[in-house]
């Protein structure tokens, strides 16, 4: 009968003091001293009166069971719940006890051990789950502490962001100042960019175009000449038509018929040569073609050769060139690839012929031996599989190591004023990358440059 009003009290003292109600929780502090009182009142009351103990004991466990339904029903109690659950078996068994005795005592005389036993089990249960709920409460008012902490520093935070909020609205006006300022810099800054890389594409059009001069010429003189000679093969056949030698027309015919192929087969080769040159002066379509790369690269060594030749008349070269004939037809742009060949070999050639002229920077005289070599490898790897590599070397002077790390940057050259932009190899390496290629170099000072595209077949 005292049981219930005791865990009334004990409980209510608990909540109030675990969870510091009257600073945190003042609303539930009213209820929970009302109940505490309650209870002590209610104890009191069955201490003084042999009376209406049923009504004590209904009214003690309603209290109970009020505060168990609060702490799981409100969030605010939420760590108070291991506290309770250590009292629920006691709760519980001393609620059918006191049940038991009301409804029948024979009954409960019957079952009186197992009522004990159970009160016994209860009360162990209380003292294993106090030893654990003391660990967690501690942990739990760690958790307490670290909060209250971080609420501090919260606050602290908000006072911060409140005065850097008021330096960033100082600084807004002047930064908009500058932003629009940079903006107006940047049109202008890719404005001259576009320029450039323009006026590089046209830098590189213009190497070609004396090559290109050099190699239509030679088809063109074969059309020139075998024309000429089958206008005089057709004046001697209508000479012999009107002998009514027709054997002999036959014959004539039949040479006018191979100097036509002929003919045919040069035009066909003077469009070509026309064809690769406005492929590469128009703008990339973007459009993957399966392209054979060894006549790519020969025919840009040719008229890259030609043009520096046309430019130079003194200028001679040896010119290897050794090409994987299992390589096959890959899918490139081949404008685009057209292009980094091109600039690869323009440059092999500019290092090979400065090279020539001089050596660490001293003029040579006619003992000079070297001869400007260009190779050109074309090959299928096995590692990785799949794919092909491009490389054009050079016996020039080598690039120096303190430079090496800059050659692929946008404007940046080694040539004298004027003579480059600085893009072709930042241009080159964009348009290797674009193809999920590489683009490597291998140089040494005194002895060359291999540059070595590895194109994904």
């Amino acid at each position: 009968m005292y049981l219930e009003s005791i865990l009334g009290l004990i409980i209510s003292s608990v909540l109030r003091k675990s969870l510091e109600t009257k600073t945190n929780l003042p609303q539930w502090d009213k209820v929970l001293l009302i109940i505490m009182y309650a209870s002590i009142g209610l104890l009191v009351w069955s201490m003084l009166s042999r009376r209406n103990g049923n009504l004590i004991m209904c009214l003690g466990h309603l209290l109970v069971f009020y505060l168990v339904y609060i702490v799981f029903k409100n969030k605010e109690f939420r760590f108070s719940k291991p506290f309770i659950y250590s009292l629920l078996p006691l709760i519980i068994i001393s609620f059918v006890d006191n049940i038991a005795q009301w409804v029948s005592a024979d009954f409960y005389n019957k079952w009186n051990s197992f009522f004990d036993a159970a009160m016994t089990f209860a009360y162990v249960w209380v003292g294993a789950m106090w030893i654990i709920t003391k660990r967690q409460r501690k942990a739990l008012e760690n958790e307490r502490i670290k909060t209250q902490e971080l609420e501090k520093e919260f606050k602290l935070n908000e006072k911060i962001k409140a005065a850097l909020e008021v330096q960033v609205a100082e600084r807004t006006a002047s930064l908009t100042l500058q932003k629009e300022e940079l903006e107006h810099t940047l049109v202008e800054l890719k404005a001259t960019q576009t320029q450039l890389i323009q006026s590089e594409k046209m830098a590189s059009l213009g190497e070609l175009t004396a090559g290109i001069a050099h190699e239509i010429q030679n088809p063109l003189n074969f059309v020139n000449n075998f024309s000429e000679v089958n206008k005089e093969l057709l004046e001697e056949m209508q000479g012999e038509i009107a002998k009514g030698n027709f054997e002999e027309v036959r014959a004539l015919a039949s040479d006018i018929i191979s100097n036509e192929e002929k003919i045919n087969h040069h035009g066909k080769r003077a469009d070509g040569i026309v064809k690769s040159m406005l492929q590469h002066s128009r703008v990339s379509n973007g459009v993957y073609e399966p392209t054979d790369i060894n006549a790519l690269a020969d025919e840009y060594l040719r008229l890259a050769y030609h043009g520096l030749r046309a430019k130079d008349k003194s200028f001679n070269a040896t010119l290897n060139t050794d090409y994987d004939e299992f390589i096959g037809r890959i899918n490139v742009i081949p404008q685009d690839i057209g292009r980094v060949i091109l600039n690869l070999i323009t440059n092999a050639f500019y290092a090979a012929a400065h090279s020539s002229h001089t050596s660490n920077g001293v003029t040579n005289g006619p003992q000079n031996s070297h001869e400007p070599t260009i190779w050109i490898k074309t090959s299928k790897m096995s590692d990785p599989e799949n794919s092909i590599q491009i490389s054009v070397r050079d016996n020039g002077p080598g690039i120096p190591q303190n430079i090496l790390d800059k050659i692929f940057q946008p404007f940046f050259t080694t040539k004298p004023t004027g003579q480059g932009t600085g893009l072709g190899l930042s241009l080159s390496y964009d348009i290797v990358k674009a193809h999920g290629g590489e683009l490597n170099v291998v140089t040494k000072e005194g002895e060359g440059t291999e540059f070595i595209i590895t194109l994904p077949t």
